[in-house]
This record gives C-alpha cells, structure tokens and sequence, in this order.
C-alpha cells in the first residue's frame, strides 16, 4: 500500500474494515493526500464506487490524481479545506456520502520537504501553510504576535508546559532580527527549555509542540476540524459511516466528544469503543504512525 514517494497510508486495512467500504457508491476522503487511502477504499468498493477527495495542497491533489489516475471518472478531486465538504458534495451532485475519511496527520511528502518549514529535521523557511496560497505564514505569527499571544499559542495548541518560557526566548531572539527558518526557530525553543526537561523527553525534540502549535494555527487545524464535525451527521446517509484518524490529543479529545454526543441523542452508533491504534510492526515499518488514534462512527436510520 505504499507507493515510490515512500508514502504509506496509516491503519489502511482497519480504516477500510471498519468503514465497509464493499458496495458503497459514494465516498469521501477528506484529507486525500497522496491518494493511499482513497485507492484502498475504491479497491474496496468495487466498480460502483465514486470517490470525492479533498485537500488544501494543490502538490498532494497533482500526485493523487496520478495515483487514482486508473480508477478514471470514478474519482473527483477537489481543492478544499474539509470544513467546506457540504460545498464540495454539492459541487459534486451529492447531498449525502456513505463513507467519509478523513486523515489528520501531515502527509510525509509535505514533512519531508524543507520548503514547507513543516519540520526542524531539515532547515528551511518558516512557512508551515498547506495551502500555499495561504494568509499568513509561521514566520508572520512568530514575529508579529505578543509574548503573551505566543505564550498562549503554544500552551493550548501544543500542550507545552513551558510556553511561557519559549515565548520569552522568541521575543527576546526577534529583538536582533527577524526569525525566519525553521533550524533557528527550533535552536530558540530549545535553548529555553530547562535541561532536565529536555533529558526527560527521551529522544523528543523539545521544539517538537511548538512547531505543532504552529501549524495548528497558520492552518486554523482546529476549528476546522470542529466544522467538519458539525457538518458531518447531516452529510451521512443511514448507515454512513465516518472515520478520522488523528495524532494528537487535541484532535482525538474533539472527535471523541462529538461521536460520543451522537450516540447520546441516538444519531449515531459508534464502531470503536476505544481508539485503533497501529500494531507494533506497523510502527516498526512506518514510525510516523505511532500516535495515530482511529476512532469511527455510523449513522442511524
């Protein structure tokens, strides 16, 4: 399930198990990416099936479309946030969808690539966008908000204790230039840290939530996800099924709530009790897949 980029979709025989993709007619993918998921679902579904994807990164839309290029007029891909997937399936000629994914994770193309500014591993500009026709960049939030502005970025949307600190070491470091690339960003978070902090992360780099903070917020990830969960019990057939998989707790705290608030008001079953998570040779053979948490629900008559 894997393809020349290296790209391995997360959980593809649990998401497709799971959902009963066999015979479903329409399909969503709202994050496509490179295309591994939605190529698992078609397989699945048969000749029938008609697959919508989405994604924001016109780059991951190009290699999708050459990937699912055999499944010919069977798949429609759209250049989308998935808060607007009530657009998308209109455009489309659909009210409703039987199966609907959406993977949350960073697609490996996008981390790999040092132009995205996604990741410290390799230094690049301080971008983080997955459209890059976006607003506003990493570097615009690091050197135009407040300490406290940053200080509260990081501490709700990337869970770090010492916000507060690493807000201070970015202000005073932008008081002698701007911080533009990501290797110069990560060298101020750590440097803030305390030392026995940093030990204690056992192989976590400590500017590993701040650069998550980051992106949540160039990307607005959360109230996104927070519309798509709104939108989705009126975009479900009866018996429609919906899956996300997400990385962190941020996400899987605002997916859990809401299908447990569907099962509450009997709009909803839920198919996972407790989040699926990767086997232990999934993650030895794809180690970005350790923390995904796979949680599904379906739709009442």
């Amino acid at each position: 399930m894997d393809d020349a980029s290296g790209h391995i979709p997360v959980l593809s025989r649990e998401v497709v198990a799971t959902l009963a993709a066999a015979g479903r007619e329409v399909l969503v993918d709202c994050t496509v990416g490179l295309g591994g998921h939605a190529e698992a679902l078609l397989e699945a579904a048969g000749p029938q099936g008609r697959l919508i994807g989405i994604d924001l990164d016109p780059g991951n839309l190009r290699r999708a479309k050459e990937r699912l290029g055999r499944f010919g007029d069977r798949v429609r891909l759209f250049q989308a946030n998935f808060s607007q997937l009530e657009d998308v399936l209109c455009q489309a000629g659909y009210s409703a969808a039987e199966v609907v994914l959406a993977d949350l994770g960073v697609s490996s193309s996008q981390l790999d690539d040092p132009a995205r500014g996604l990741s410290f591993s390799q230094d690049g500009p301080l971008d983080m966008r997955m459209d890059p026709q976006g607003a506003r960049t990493a570097a615009e939030v690091v050197n135009s908000s407040s300490e406290r502005e940053l200080a509260d970025l990081i501490y709700i949307c990337g869970e770090e204790r010492y916000s507060r600190r690493i807000a201070r070491a970015i202000v005073q470091a932008r008081r002698h230039g701007r911080i533009e690339r990501t290797a110069q960003l990560a060298r101020i978070v750590a440097s803030a840290m305390p030392a026995p902090a940093r030990r204690a992360r056992r192989g976590v780099h400590p500017a590993t939530r701040t650069f998550q903070a980051l992106r949540i917020a160039v990307n607005d990830e959360l109230t996104s996800l927070e519309t798509l969960l709104e939108l989705l019990p009126g975009l479900l057939t009866p018996q429609g099924r919906v899956g996300i998989i997400s990385f962190h707790s941020l996400e899987d705290r605002r997916v859990k709530q809401a299908f447990a608030g569907w099962a509450r008001l009997g709009v909803a079953r839920l198919l996972t009790e407790k989040p699926i998570t990767p086997s232990a040779q999934e993650v030895a053979e794809n180690p970005r897949s350790r923390s995904a948490k796979f949680r599904a629900a379906e739709r009442m008559r």
